[in-house]
Formats: structure tokens, C-alpha cells, sequence
């Protein structure tokens, strides 16, 4: 089959690679569309160890079922489907409590196992759900992004945020400022450096966007909020020069998300947590029922496709290139 192949730090191809073969438990996916995720563009141009060749990145896909494992009984030849990200193990104790998008054995397609920027890819039949009939693949392919959107609505609930600062409007930024419009009252408030992606934004919704090379936006965001800050700050950057702003852009008592991931060890100014007993929240993936709510929003007509662009898998590569350039908000790849 045709892959988009990882096979040495630097080093991309589009080549041949051997056919998947389901264990017991596992479905054949002949993929329709995979999003390219921010993480696998650090991975390819950071040389980040995280990902480590040779591998078939992505993670993000729907496709349709064309062979099952032996076990496999709830799933037909034929079944479109949307996968989730992460297969957890089921039976460690964070599995038992529920957390499973917290599995201390989780395997992420394109990381732990092959992933789909491929023409088919082997995928365990519980991390299935169906695809909308309403929904073009280009859209269902982004269920995963969006669902970390509504993961980190729900992990903010209990502050009720009436207002909302996205910092970062890349697709992670923009998929949380969908998720938030849709599922709260909030106003949301988005930071980015380029005028493109805050154009996007303010389409998307939001009530005021803001260029931190030309605005403080920390104190922008308190004129706008009684002096305040923030009920919720979402970190979507994750650099040392975002984190801190973060913080101090979040009202006390608020709450602060980091699911940005560009830097790992920063200086934090730790009293401007204690004293106003803000709350730093770190994330990193969505649960299965909160990739079927994101299925459910799109399928509702929310929109994840007018700023994406779509890809042949043969030009993998470029969409890379591109994308790495800032040429492009976000790309999906089609086998």
C-alpha cells in the first residue's frame, strides 16, 4: 500500500509500504482523510524523540472497515467509522476509574503504533465510532482535534466561564474557540501572531482578537473584564513566552489550560498561582464519549472545514512544507 513514510529523522517519503494485518481484536481501515496534526509537524522538523522513525505518522481519521479480526463481532465490512487517537489498555487503574484518555499503557497511533497517513491502517475495534452520513471525511477526519476542544470545556465547567481567552489560533486554538461557542455562553477572546489565522477566528466567533506584538494582551484582556482577567485562560501555544502571560491573563480563582506543548521547562512566577489560587490545568487528549460529542457538533453543521486544506496523500511532503511555512492553518490528507 501507499504511505506517507517516516523512515529517518529528516527524511520523508511517499513510498510503498507492507499491508496491515488485524490482530483478533482489530479492524482493517481503508483511510478516506487524515488531518496533519501540529504535534507531527514538531516531530518531522524538531526531530523530536517523542516520535521516533521509522513510523507511519497520524492520528486523526475516519475510513471505512475492510477486514476484522477473528473477535470482532460488533463491527461489519463496509461500516464507515471516525477512530479515536489513543488506544487505552483497558485494565490499568486509570483505565478502571474511568480515565482512559489517561492510560498509563496508551498507545497514539503514529507514535506507539503505525499510523493512517496510508492507505490502510489496523485499528482495535473499540476505539471505533460511526461516521455521520452528513459528514464529508475532510470533517470527520477532525473529530479528535475538536474533541480536545470539548474536553477542556468540560474540565472548565465548574468555573461557568463567562468569558474566555484562547492564546494561539492554530487548529488546536481554533477547534477550542468552536467547542467553547458552542457548548457555553462564554465570550471568547483569541491571541495569535498572524492576521490570517485571526481573520479565521473572528469568523469563527470570536468577540475580540488581539496581536500580542501590538497589544498587551494581558491587560487588554483585564480592560475588557473589570480589571479581572480571564474565567478561563487555554494555552494552545505552549512556549516559554506563552505560559506565564497565561497565568497572569486568568482572573483569580480562575482556571488556566495548558495543551500547548512547544516548550517544556519554563520559569513560572509560582506566587501568581498561590496568592489568587488560580488553577493550572495541564491536557492532553479527550475521552471516546467526547470524541462522539465533537462527532455530534459537526454533524450539527459546526464548522472545521473552511480553513483547512486538503491534500493528496502523494503530496504529503508539500502539505508538510506548507504548513511548516504557515502557508495554511491546517491540512488534511486524502489516500
Amino acid at each position: 500500500m501507499q504511505t506517507l513514510f517516516y523512515p529517518d529523522y529528516g527524511e520523508l517519503r511517499y513510498e510503498e509500504r507492507p499491508e496491515p494485518t488485524p490482530a483478533p481484536d482489530e479492524v482493517i481501515v481503508q483511510v478516506a482523510a487524515c488531518g496533519l496534526c501540529g504535534s507531527e509537524l514538531e516531530t518531522f522538523f524538531g526531530r523530536s524523540p517523542r516520535r521516533t522513525p521509522p513510523r507511519i505518522m497520524g492520528h486523526e481519521f475516519c475510513g471505512t472497515i475492510v477486514a476484522r479480526g477473528a473477535d470482532v463481532s460488533d463491527w461489519a465490512v463496509g461500516d464507515r467509522v471516525v477512530s479515536h487517537s489513543l488506544v487505552p489498555c483497558a485494565v490499568c487503574v486509570r483505565c478502571r476509574r474511568g480515565d482512559t484518555h489517561l492510560c498509563a499503557d496508551r498507545q497514539i497511533f503514529g507514535m506507539h503504533r503505525e499510523g493512517a497517513f496510508a492507505e490502510r491502517v489496523a485499528v482495535p475495534a473499540r476505539v471505533l465510532m460511526p461516521w455521520p452520513e452528513n459528514l464529508p471525511a475532510e470533517a470527520a477526519c477532525l473529530a479528535e482535534p475538536l474533541a480536545n476542544g470539548v474536553h477542556m470545556v468540560h474540565l472548565t465547567e465548574r468555573i461557568a466561564p463567562q468569558t474566555v481567552l484562547i492564546v494561539g489560533a492554530g487548529p488546536i486554538g481554533l477547534m477550542t474557540l468552536l467547542a467553547f461557542r458552542a457548548m457555553t455562553d462564554a465570550s471568547v477572546f483569541v491571541s495569535d501572531l498572524s492576521e490570517e489565522r485571526l481573520d479565521v477566528a473572528r469568523r469563527l466567533g470570536a468577540a475580540h482578537v488581539f496581536d500580542p506584538r501590538h497589544t498587551d494582551v494581558v491587560q487588554a484582556v483585564r480592560d475588557l473584564t473589570d480589571g479581572e482577567g480571564a474565567d478561563v485562560v487555554i494555552d494552545a501555544v505552549g512556549s516559554r513566552h506563552t505560559k506565564g502571560p497565561a497565568v497572569a491573563a486568568t482572573r483569580p480563582g480562575g482556571a488556566c489550560v495548558w495543551i500547548g506543548l512547544h516548550d517544556d521547562r519554563i520559569e513560572l512566577d509560582t506566587y501568581a498561582v498561590t496568592l489568587p489560587e488560580r488553577h493550572v490545568l495541564g491536557t492532553y487528549a479527550a475521552t471516546q464519549p467526547e470524541l462522539a460529542e465533537a462527532l455530534a457538533l459537526m454533524a450539527s453543521g459546526l464548522d472545521v472545514t473552511s480553513w483547512t486544506t486538503v491534500f493528496p496523500l502523494s503530496d504529503g511532503v508539500e502539505a508538510f512544507r506548507q504548513m511548516h511555512a504557515a502557508e495554511g492553518i491546517k491540512a488534511v490528507l486524502v489516500p
